[in-house]
């Protein structure tokens, strides 16, 4: 596997992997019924305070289920020599904050790890953190491939798909993911003017007298200046 092939995985994924990352269970409609008091405009309300804070405080996984998914995001979002693997961006720090902030999701992340001890001791008579290397990626080719996966590993293919969607997300929040990305975000843009091949396609100039205040690309840094009347003169 690599990230490559990983993040085309991931563009052609599963709903069920966008419906965790928006928390938006379409079954639980207890969200709806809530109601905060104590804001304040453009603040936080005494609820949100709360629970930002105890989101904070402590953690879901236990350390054998974080050693599983220090393995696991590697292999799905390696060092390579463009960015840093996804243990060294903390992604399994973020997939366990992302297990607090949607609690519906823990039961299905807990399953999945579960079943990696099964399908370990299953294939090799151990658990999944006692693996060789090349155990554990046989073990991830029976789930990695959605479309080469068997009939039986379907739950596993889902599973690995919420797992790879969680580790992107962590991954390309980072700087280092943007870099990878080649995301640039909102810069500053500049604009020259209506090009000449399409003033001349319809028959039109730029007024005369403007010509010599129009911007030019040397220009670029100096603020416009305008007279009383609304008129460019410098």
């Amino acid at each position: 596997m690599n990230r490559r092939d990983n993040l085309k995985l991931l563009f052609t994924g599963s709903l069920g992997a966008g419906i965790l990352m928006t928390g938006c269970d379409p079954v639980d409609k207890s969200v709806q019924s809530q109601v905060f008091t104590g804001g304040t405009p453009g603040g936080r309300t005494e609820e949100e305070n709360l629970r930002d804070q105890k989101l904070m405080e402590g953690t879901f996984f236990t350390d054998e289920e974080r050693k599983k998914l220090d393995t696991l995001v590697d292999i799905i979002i390696p060092a390579d020599a463009e960015s840093p693997a996804a243990t060294e961006l903390k992604v399994t720090d973020f997939i366990d904050f992302m297990m607090r902030d949607q609690p519906n999701s823990q039961t299905s992340m807990r399953g999945g790890l579960m079943w990696l001890d099964f399908e370990a001791d299953e294939k090799f008579g151990k658990t999944f953190n006692e693996l060789s290397k090349d155990q554990v990626l046989a073990i991830v080719d029976e789930v990695a491939w959605p479309d080469k996966a068997k009939p039986e590993y379907i739950g596993g293919v889902r599973w690995f798909n919420m797992l790879r969607n969680l580790t992107c997300s962590g991954y390309f929040s980072t700087e280092a993911g943007w870099k990878y990305m080649g995301y640039k975000g909102n810069q500053p843009n500049v604009w020259d003017g209506v090009p000449q091949n399409v003033l001349d396609k319809h028959g039109l100039s730029n007024p005369e007298k403007y010509l010599s205040l129009f911007l030019k690309p040397e220009d670029r840094g100096t603020v416009a200046v305008w007279d009383d009347e609304g008129n460019l003169i410098g």
